[in-house]
């Protein structure tokens, strides 16, 4: 699949309602047509790009497609605008000496550990991963003993729920 497809995908309003409304329930085809407001063959029209560029899933329950959203695919576009860079440590060193080497990390201590407080000055909440995986230490303590990939991800806060709370008077 090409970004261009995908981006594509993303630049009708119709579409994003309608990830939006399989973003959290599986719903028919005629239902969500419905709660768009739009007929059911302009929705199905929809429902085949999003599915070409791998945004929908489809459930075949009897006669039904129950559809919903796959947003997990949408990681993927962004890859092509990932910097990589390649380091040199001596082994049984940690990710934290690997980290440092880099220029436009920062990192902060908290408490008796270091953890990513910035990528090119862009602060926010980081993880790391290594060969994919998600480890549960500091990247201080994590200690390499052959050659990883380190992937970085700034946790990107998405809005799941919106919660009006009314205070009793």
């Amino acid at each position: 699949m090409s970004n261009i497809k995908l981006f594509r995908a993303l630049s009708s309003s119709t579409r994003i309602s309608i990830l939006e409304k399989l973003m959290n329930k599986e719903m028919h085809l005629s239902g969500l047509a419905r709660e768009l407001g739009i007929s059911v063959p302009v929705t199905s029209r929809h429902i085949k790009i999003l599915e070409d560029v791998k945004l929908i899933n489809k459930r075949v329950f009897g006669n039904t497609y129950l559809l919903s959203a796959k947003i997990k695919n949408l990681e993927y576009a962004l890859e092509p605008f990932i910097t990589e860079s390649v380091v040199e440590i001596e082994k049984k060193k940690s990710i934290f000496d690997a980290l440092s080497q880099i220029p436009g990390i920062e990192i902060k201590k908290f408490g008796n550990n270091f953890y990513i407080k910035s990528i090119d000055n862009e602060e926010g909440y980081y993880i790391y991963e290594v060969d994919g995986k998600l480890p549960s230490k500091p990247i201080d303590e994590y200690i390499l003993e052959k050659n990883v990939n380190l992937d970085l991800k700034k946790l990107i806060s998405v809005k799941k729920k919106k919660i009006k709370v009314n205070i009793k008077t």
